[in-house]
């Protein structure tokens, strides 16, 4: 036991069990807010009678916050710590969940817009600080591995905000759809929309607690200070730096797709299922919360596949995994283009057990002999998880043609992922062929 996982959370004698679990708890936290909000796009498009382009202004919302704080956030922990820089990103986390209620009381849709981004200001902390301090916690021969199995707890935070998005949101806001709120007076509609929003805040509320009181453990507690002896910023010259290395360079632009193909494939298999279930004559609310069964089971596959290829790792070299499963992805997303029947969901579903590996892979790779530079390191690859507000938009302007070239639109859709996995399989070939030379 100790041999296969204690020994990857030892260095120089030291062992680092106790802060990892407290760290790896984030990695769930952040979890919940990414795959609560997905849904929340057919969510708000429907409560506030809008199209689908405009319902994807929450993940504009959402992952610009990520975008904009990421090299703040950098600077902040080089200057203090990584301990400090959770503790930020926990407060921003909970301030942004809170202020759900007054955006409320607003009845507005920008409000909501604005929590989001001020709630993902905190995620971008978290991440920020998390990976590499994750990364730290032990030799670099085992860096990706235990990053991989940091990350294997990230769905399952996912899993939980599925459900609260379909028990607790989905479930109980409304049944009628979009084209029916669009025929009500405005009184009925405004009566409607309070209601239902008064029903989407109440998970987010509940999160914002929780933060709050994980905010105090953080801060009771005692944590290692690895990597945060140098305090100096030195921005520019560390910026030209790190991206003069071509494996972090490229994995960058590797992150920025994959987060996209992510974050589409799980935001629009509510739309990708409701146009399927809703053509065999099922119901609108009944065909959504189907689709987010579908999700949820993905999901599922998800978090089993991240601890599979974490032992994998064990024996595979981790370029070599990576560009298997980017191929495989794209397998199964010209299935998701192709099929206009149940075989599509099946295929939709199995490319998250191709996504499972790749995140964490492409950040430990990049990061690889950065040394101090992590932090900075990090923060450019958080910053690229600016194509998930990027990309699903485009996808958003493809499914609302509704019908492209005799197709469904929402399954022409998917050629965005297709692309996105074809970058991510070049680049874990490039790893695995080790073309990076410094």
């Amino acid at each position: 036991m100790k041999k296969g996982f204690l020994s990857i959370l030892e260095k120089d004698g030291v062992n680092y069990l106790l802060p990892f679990i407290l760290v790896t708890s984030c990695f769930a936290l952040w979890g919940f807010a990414n795959d609560i909000t997905n849904p929340m796009v057919k969510a708000f498009s429907k409560i506030f009678r809008m199209s689908v382009t405009d319902g994807a202004l929450v993940q504009v919302a959402f992952y610009g916050g990520y975008f904009c704080m990421a090299f703040p956030a950098a600077m902040f922990i080089r200057k203090f710590s990584y301990k400090k820089g959770i503790m930020m990103g926990l407060a921003l986390y909970a301030i942004g969940a809170l202020l759900f209620f007054p955006a409320k009381m607003t009845g507005s849709y920008y409000p909501f817009l604005i929590a989001y981004f001020i709630l993902t200001c905190g995620l971008s902390f978290l991440e920020t600080s998390s990976n590499p301090y994750i990364l730290s916690m032990g030799s670099e021969e085992t860096a990706t591995r235990r990053l991989n199995l940091a990350q294997s707890f990230n769905p399952i935070g996912s899993l939980c905000g599925m459900f609260v998005a379909m028990n607790f949101i989905q479930n109980k806001i409304n049944p009628m759809s979009t084209e029916e709120r669009a025929l009500l007076p405005e009184a009925d509609f405004q009566a409607l929309k309070d209601s239902d929003l008064s029903v989407l805040i109440g998970p987010y509320l509940i999160i914002g607690l929780i933060i709050v009181a994980m905010f105090v453990l953080f801060f009771i507690t005692k944590m290692p200070k690895n990597g945060d002896e140098n305090t100096n910023i030195d921005f520019l010259p560390t910026i030209k730096r790190i991206f003069s290395r071509k494996h972090y360079r490229e994995g960058v632009i590797a992150q920025f797709f994959y987060v996209g193909a992510q974050i589409m494939c799980w935001t629009f298999i509510i739309q990708y299922g409701t146009r399927y279930f809703t053509s065999t004559g099922m119901a609108e609310q009944e065909a959504e919360v189907l689709s987010q069964t579908y999700n949820i089971i993905a999901m599922v596959i998800f978090c089993c596949s991240r601890f599979i290829c974490t032992w994998f790792l064990r024996f595979v070299n981790a370029g070599n995994l990576l560009r298997i499963l980017a191929a495989a992805a794209m397998f199964f997303t010209f299935g998701v283009i192709g099929f206009q029947n149940i075989f599509g969901m099946y295929c939709l579903v199995a490319v998250s057990a191709c996504m499972s590996l790749m995140f964490p892979t492409i950040y430990g790779v990049a990061l690889e002999r950065m040394g101090d530079d992590a932090k900075f390191g990090a923060a450019g690859l958080i910053m690229a998880i600016l194509g998930g507000s990027v990309l699903p938009p485009l996808q958003a302007s493809i499914i609302d043609q509704g019908v492209l070239f005799n197709m469904p639109a929402v399954n022409l859709s998917f050629i965005l992922p297709f692309i996105c996995f074809l970058v991510v399989c070049i680049y874990g070939h490039r790893v695995y062929n080790s073309k990076y030379k410094e």
